[in-house]
């Protein structure tokens, strides 16, 4: 007979799932972790990793039956034929857009830390305090300080690699030695940092592909497959980095295949008792108890469990009573920027496959510099030289054309702006009755779009490019835009937000639900702004806070 009784219930095992179960494990808490999709095992089941282009039928593109067969993820690159399998069957998960928003998700064992971009940022008091001082949306609970120290230690387990800076919009961390920049990019750094008096900065990614070996993982290969999950445990994921050390706890116990359905509420004593499960299986429901539950199943999937609990009390679901659930919808928008062509180095390359590019700091609407538009954004870009892929569009023949393609061509350098989008309470999710998924569940029906803010922003996020990229002598400078729409950036956030107010926010500043303290939400759906920068440290750093807050309320007999 399977046991249903535990201490803890974490439900989703991606980047939050993993950290909350590491951490309630070793705190002593016996810990069932519930996860929707299949089961990926560490090094295993990575069944591509170290597969030559060449042994893939296709070559690692894509066929006209997967453009048929994937709709959404048709979009953008995650349809390929290398990792197809790590990301959502459209057919099988649906969900209805009231305007385009591109979501792209992973439900299996470890979700989106095994596909991440793996860019390790911390979040500044510029970003906790600017709702409050410009009056957009709710004020975060928490400022800087209280989340300092989490920051430091979700760092030093992950393995995140960075430079010192000194840059109060971009706080240092407990880094590992950085990934250098290569010749052009150090070029261009020295001429921006010159042109600008230092106010723009050049500097490498920070990244969560380890530098030096860290235990049970080895440092990074700089292979550039992280995509494929990486058998050596070069980068952080869950597979490599935190559900090892919850497992040799002996108390936590896996589950893949489970879709929770609810989270079951006492009205009486107004707390959580446990999760109702669907097997994606057998189709069976089962029942599990536990004392405290941290949902962690992304964004809009927590969101989408909150709104189908408790409906008996709340009609909007648990956490509804601020009206908020579901509100207030943000992602990170992108997709323009400037490249063009770097002089003078034709007698050195790169070396390696470093995993991380370089990064520009926001520098807009800070210090006396005032904009049109509230907020700012950063750049995430890189240089190379060019491969023989060029030859493509030269159509050459003879020997000389092949000596020629033999050879790497010219040096060029380009980035991408990221920008921050500001919460609006009309962008939102919620339960489409009309439309099920596999299982008959209804699925989160998406009305989100971005606003005149983002509209004016995006103008300098391509022309600031190409005047630094100018200033720098760099030749043949284009400017681009491929257009954006909400989801694209794979950072969805809000929906959940916390907040100092139970009458305008889901949770308080300690990742709890208002309405259930003994629920706790610490994945995407609880940022209250989105900044402009990855949010992903962040998440890791409020779960360790959150689960560190939890245990202590326990032993307290405060849930």
């Amino acid at each position: 007979m399977q046991d249903t009784a535990f201490d803890a219930i974490v439900v989703g095992s991606g980047i939050s799932g993993g950290w909350a179960a590491k951490e309630l494990t070793e705190k002593g808490l016996k810990v069932l972790m519930l996860e929707r999709g299949r089961n990926i095992e560490h090094i295993k089941d990575y069944v591509n990793a170290t597969k030559p282009p060449w042994a893939y039928p296709h070559r690692g593109g894509r066929t006209q039956e997967m453009i048929k067969n994937y709709p959404v993820l048709k979009r953008d690159y995650p349809l390929n034929e290398k990792n197809l399998d790590y990301w959502v069957d459209d057919r099988e998960s649906p969900y209805t857009e009231v305007k385009r928003f591109d979501w792209y998700r992973g439900y299996h064992v470890g979700g989106r830390s095994l596909m991440w971009g793996r860019q390790s940022y911390r979040f500044s008091d510029i970003d906790f305090e600017a709702n409050a001082k410009e009056g957009i949306a709710v004020d975060w609970p928490i400022r800087y300080k209280e989340i300092a120290p989490w920051y430091d230690y979700v760092e030093t387990h992950a393995g995140i690699s960075g430079s010192m800076e000194g840059l109060p919009q971009l706080p240092d961390g407990k880094f590992q030695p950085p990934w250098p920049l290569n010749c052009a990019e150090q070029h261009v750094a020295d001429k921006i940092k010159a042109n600008f008096g230092g106010t723009r900065r050049l500097i490498i990614g920070r990244a969560a592909n380890a530098t030096v070996a860290l235990p049970n993982r080895n440092k990074c290969q700089a292979r550039n497959a992280c995509w494929l999950g990486c058998p050596f445990g070069g980068y952080f994921s869950t597979q490599s980095s935190t559900l090892p050390p919850a497992m040799a706890t002996g108390r936590l116990t896996l589950k893949p295949w489970s879709i929770v359905t609810e989270v079951v509420y006492d009205k009486d004593t107004k707390r959580a008792t446990g999760v109702r499960v669907l097997d994606a299986m057998t189709n069976q429901s089962t029942e599990y108890s536990a004392k405290i539950i941290f949902l962690c199943a992304s964004t809009l999937n927590s969101t989408w469990l909150l709104m189908r609990s408790a409906t008996d009390v709340w009609p909007g679901g648990l956490g509804s009573s601020s009206g908020e659930l579901g509100h207030n919808l943000m992602d990170h928008h992108f997709r323009l920027g400037a490249s063009g062509r770097v002089e003078g180095f034709d007698d050195k390359y790169m070396y390696g496959r470093r995993p991380t590019g370089f990064y520009i700091p926001r520098y807009r609407n800070l210090g006396t510099d005032k904009r049109d538009y509230l907020r700012g954004f950063g750049y995430q870009g890189g240089a190379d030289r060019a491969d023989w892929g060029r030859a493509v569009a030269e159509l050459g023949i003879g020997g000389d054309f092949k000596d020629a393609m033999a050879q790497p061509g010219a040096w060029s350098i380009g980035a991408t702006a990221f920008g921050e989008m500001l919460p609006d309470h009309k962008n939102r999710m919620t339960l489409d009755p009309e439309k099920k998924d596999k299982w008959g569940l209804p699925v989160q029906k998406i009305d989100c779009a971005t606003g005149e803010n983002e509209a004016r922003m995006r103008k300098d996020m391509m022309a600031d490019m190409a005047e630094m990229l100018e200033a720098a002598g760099v030749k043949n400078v284009n400017t681009y835009d491929g257009g954006y729409f909400p989801g694209m950036g794979i950072h969805e956030m809000g929906t959940a937000r916390m907040g100092r107010d139970p009458k305008t926010s889901v949770l308080n500043g300690n990742n709890q639900v208002w309405d259930a303290p003994n629920v706790f939400v610490t994945d995407g759906s609880c940022m209250t702004s989105a900044s402009c920068v990855n949010p992903s440290l962040t998440y890791m750093a409020l779960t360790a806070r959150a689960a560190d807050f939890a245990v202590a309320e326990l032993k307290r007999r405060n849930l």
